[in-house]
């Protein structure tokens, strides 16, 4: 029987994770015909998905591995994914999250009640297995911007490969991911635009995975990353998304790096006058204070929530962690800016 989903998951060098999905994959629920490529992205640690110990193992799931030789980059292999699937709609993952019983169920419920639906982007949960303050932050950070930050009124959602499915006709007559980007950057973003310009890209919350997330250095470069290649992605297109990148994320960026330098130019002002409280110090204080005062009130729904979740101490914690990464997204987009500005 051909199958009616298609699961799509790259791999690199990660077998332990990709087993967890696995796993979790075959413990789903009430779940359609599904199918799942596994797209080995050139990995040192080569994936096989044969023999009697994955039978045995993962004997509920349909599993075919597309072999690249060498290592592409995610959006490469997604879309080598796409071209062997025999799906009617596929469904991207990324190969660290695990599904839970009922996400293919409510996908492809989503389709089925609605035949008009032909995209939608799921939610990872707030949850960690860790109890280290950053994986913790950043999945309160992102639960925050899809569920209490979220542009409403926006009508169209970032296509997220954590979850996010798509009707594999229109996929392929998008042109799939722009292979141009030889790492996990901002090609879920191009795509978006791309998707968007003639489908709606629906949100469901009730596709939900789970994933863990790393630690703040990892984190912190993805930011200036994705930062950097959206700039450009902005200069062809000149405006902002009712997702993450908002104008208002960006004034928030703006006004949180604002407070830092006007912060540490007043304690450089301070030294220089050996305390005496000049006009300039004044000005330069008052600055602060208004940048910190637009910045919290902007972010004021994030640190609600988390004060909620976590208590007062992760909240004020999660506030100065906050800071310092809009200093590398600032960095990341005034680099890309520069680059990427026209002549």
């Amino acid at each position: 029987m051909r199958p009616y989903l298609s699961v799509i998951i790259p791999y690199y060098n990660a077998p332990e994770k990709i087993e967890r999905l696995l796993v979790s994959l075959g413990r789903s629920k009430k779940a359609p015909e599904f199918e799942v490529i596994i797209v080995d992205d050139g990995s040192k640690r080569e994936y096989r998905a044969s023999g009697p110990e994955y039978r045995k193992k993962f004997r509920t799931l349909l599993i075919r591995v597309v072999t690249l030789k060498a290592n592409k980059g995610p959006a490469i292999a997604r879309n080598r994914g796409v071209g062997s699937a025999k799906g009617k709609f596929v469904v991207f993952l990324d190969g660290d999250v695990e599904v839970f019983p009922d996400t293919l169920s409510e996908i492809a419920k989503i389709y089925g009640d609605d035949p008009d639906v032909v995209a939608l982007t799921g939610v990872w949960v707030k949850e960690q297995r860790s109890h280290d303050f950053f994986p913790n932050f950043k999945a309160l950070r992102d639960w925050s911007y899809w569920i209490n930050e979220r542009d409403k009124s926006g009508y169209y959602f970032l296509f997220s490969t954590r979850i996010a499915s798509i009707k594999k006709t229109v996929f392929q007559r998008l042109g799939g991911f722009d292979e141009t980007y030889p790492a996990p950057l901002v090609e879920d973003i191009e795509l978006t635009y791309r998707i968007a310009r003639r489908y709606a890209i629906i949100f469901a919350p009730h596709v939900r995975v789970r994933h863990e997330f790393e630690g703040f250095w990892p984190i912190a470069k993805k930011y200036f990353l994705r930062a950097y290649y959206w700039t450009k992605l902005y200069q062809r297109r000149k405006r902002f998304d009712p997702v993450a990148t908002t104008m208002t994320e960006a004034i928030t960026a703006i006004s949180g790096v604002g407070s830092i330098v006007l912060a540490v130019a007043s304690v450089i002002g301070a030294v220089a006058t050996l305390g005496v409280m000049t006009v300039g110090l004044k000005i330069l204080l008052l600055l602060c204070a208004g940048a910190l005062v637009i910045h919290i009130f902007l972010i004021r729904k994030f640190l609600i929530f988390v004060y909620e979740e976590k208590g007062i101490g992760f909240a004020v914690k999660g506030f100065f962690v906050g800071l310092i990464l809009y200093c590398f997204i600032f960095a990341g987009a005034i680099s890309g800016r520069i680059l990427h500005a026209s002549p």
